[in-house]
């Protein structure tokens, strides 16, 4: 077994398939079959099974993943000490965000990094709920992970670092039958169609809320992808409750936004396993403790 059979195979659990893989990493896809096959004869044991067009993993290739991660970190890990010897020049970060987080804070920081470590390339993975952040950087799929929430989540394992708290606004058309200013309620909601986030997010708890809190309020559309909200909202199709991060955006797109009354919060935070961090992760948590004491809750 070597390390460039550990990284076919994770090539081909992350693509799902052999061709996505080999395309990924720039190889033929011969080559990454043969290492396959190569691999699983050294461990005696099936890694892939076939489900039409795409690759599932056996029992024995889901013991694999996470060790072979894992193998793969230390050596990244190891190569980024070395070349941290004479300063943070190169290297590569992985960091999962989900959406919000994404429009803000995360830009700031990496602003920050990217002028200080000009070398250093930032890779930015998408996460649309808490949880899949979570499950990304456990598998050590990311090495760092920027999340919020408005409960405290299932993370012990996890090392977590504030990062923002983070209010919620409503967004809407200059067409809606809402007050021209000010703060909403939810019972000012009333009748209104809601354009909702999946489930596991804030704004679709409180979302969920307004619509219980309501007789005649109703979800219209339910998306996983946020970036579909503003286009959504500036059609009329409905109105939508955002975090805070999105306020910006949706003035610049001429929508009109109010804050919202509630008492829930969004808890934003770095997140990352309890394990030896790359000299590029130490270096970009440095960097979100500014950012932490510059944010505070609306009011």
């Amino acid at each position: 077994m070597d390390v460039r059979q550990l990284q076919y195979f994770l090539a081909v659990v992350d693509e799902g398939g052999v061709h996505a893989a080999a395309e990924k990493l720039f190889v033929a896809q011969p080559s990454v079959s043969q290492s396959l096959r190569a691999l699983q004869r050294t461990l005696g044991a099936e890694l892939f099974t076939r489900t039409g067009r795409r690759l599932q993993l056996t029992a024995a290739g889901e013991a694999l993943v996470a060790p072979a991660r894992q193998v793969l970190h230390w050596m990244e890990l190891s190569r980024a000490h070395v070349e941290a010897v004479n300063g943070l020049r190169t290297g590569r970060l992985v960091v999962a965000t989900m959406p919000s987080q994404a429009v803000d804070p995360l830009p700031t920081v990496i602003d920050r990094f990217v002028r200080k470590y000009p070398m250093v390339q930032i890779s930015i993975r998408s996460a649309g709920t808490p949880q899949t952040v979570m499950a990304l950087v456990r598998s050590g799929g990311v090495e760092l992970g920027v999340m919020a929430v408005t409960e405290t989540p299932d993370a012990e394992d996890l090392i977590v670092h504030p990062l923002a708290q983070q209010g919620f606004i409503v967004i809407s058309s200059r067409e809606a039958n809402l007050p021209a200013r000010g703060p909403l309620t939810y019972d000012q909601l009333e009748g209104q169609r809601l354009i909702i986030g999946q489930p596991g997010t804030g704004m679709r708890r409180v979302a969920d809320q307004v619509i219980a809190a309501n007789r005649s309020t109703v979800a219209v559309v339910e998306t996983e992808h946020r970036e579909a909200i503003l286009p959504m909202v500036l059609a009329g199709t409905g109105i939508a409750i955002i975090a805070e991060p999105w306020r910006a955006l949706a003035r610049e797109a001429g929508l009109v936004v109010h804050d919202l009354v509630t008492d829930e919060r969004l808890e934003a935070s770095v997140v990352h396993r309890d394990v030896d961090l790359s000299p590029a992760a130490r270096a970009f948590l440095l960097l979100t403790a500014p950012v932490a004491a510059t944010h505070h809750p609306p009011g």
